[in-house]
């Protein structure tokens, strides 16, 4: 199979904005590259070209183009370079290395989904969800992904995790790494809208948001609305520079910064609305 990348470049200070309008219009997570370049993956050229002619109403200074992806096999592609991963007390692996016989270990299979242990901004909420995990609490992991937050909070001691994601591809993978670690029982997963989903899905001690600063920004009040008394909302997925923006807009919608890490230049942070 023939992929096709959009490329989008110049998008500057609106690059966030761009990458928003292509998750929501792909219903897809896209990369965003160290150089600014923003990159959504497509099977069809056609539709690659299509919105690349809508790039420009959402930011004019932006250059899309269309590039075919050389033939890889992603199917085994992903395994590269993974290894074992310690984050406090978790040890994330994948299934084909031996796994330590310790209750906080999580073997994972991520594929095509997002949620391995190796990008900064999963192991930035991995290290606030083991700092901060009350026992036997209700989760919510918005934007799922692998599933690993989802296991990791029960790993930690939550009594159950519920997973949201948008992306369908990546249920069964999610499922199927539940499974795997013997939490299909306290671990579930669905597909649909988190700004729609959370507040229905409530009220739960924990919810967590490991996606880009623009989604988080519009999850701030669906969160709060999930959200038990006294509960905690933990947000990744950000820059290191984006901290100060996200700050201002967790005062303005009432939550309290309790505590925040920064892993490879990634930030996450951890608040309660009042």
């Amino acid at each position: 199979m023939i992929w096709w990348a959009l490329e989008v470049r110049g998008a500057g200070a609106d690059r966030e904005r761009v990458a928003w309008w292509l998750v929501r219009e792909t219903g897809q997570a896209v990369e965003e590259r160290p150089d600014g370049v923003v990159v959504g993956f497509f099977t069809d050229r056609a539709a690659a070209e299509a919105l690349a002619s809508g790039v420009s109403a959402e930011c004019r200074s932006a250059l899309a183009q269309v590039v075919a992806v050389p033939d890889v096999d992603w199917s085994s592609e992903w395994k590269r370079g993974l290894g074992p991963r310690r984050v406090g007390r978790l040890t994330i692996t994948p299934s084909w290395i031996s796994a330590p016989a310790d209750p906080f270990t999580i073997v994972i299979d991520p594929e095509t989904a997002f949620g391995t242990g190796e990008h900064g901004s999963t192991r930035a909420a991995l290290a606030l969800l083991d700092r901060l995990m009350p026992a036997g609490a209700r989760v919510l992991d918005l934007g799922s992904g692998s599933g690993i937050l989802a296991m990791a909070a029960v790993r930690l001691g939550a009594r159950s995790a519920l997973g949201i994601e948008i992306d369908e591809d990546t249920l069964v993978i999610a499922e199927q790494n539940a499974a795997r670690n013997g939490l299909a029982d306290r671990v579930r997963f669905v597909i649909g809208d988190a700004a729609v989903l959370a507040p229905l899905a409530g009220p739960a001690d924990v919810v967590l948001s490991n996606i880009l600063r623009v989604v988080n920004l519009t999850l701030l009040e669906p969160i709060r609305a999930a959200l038990a008394p006294g509960g905690l909302a933990i947000f990744a997925g950000m820059e290191t520079p984006e901290a100060a923006t996200f700050r201002t807009a967790l005062d303005r919608h009432g939550y309290t910064v309790i505590d925040d890490v920064v892993d490879a230049d990634w930030w996450a942070v951890a608040g309660r609305p009042a």
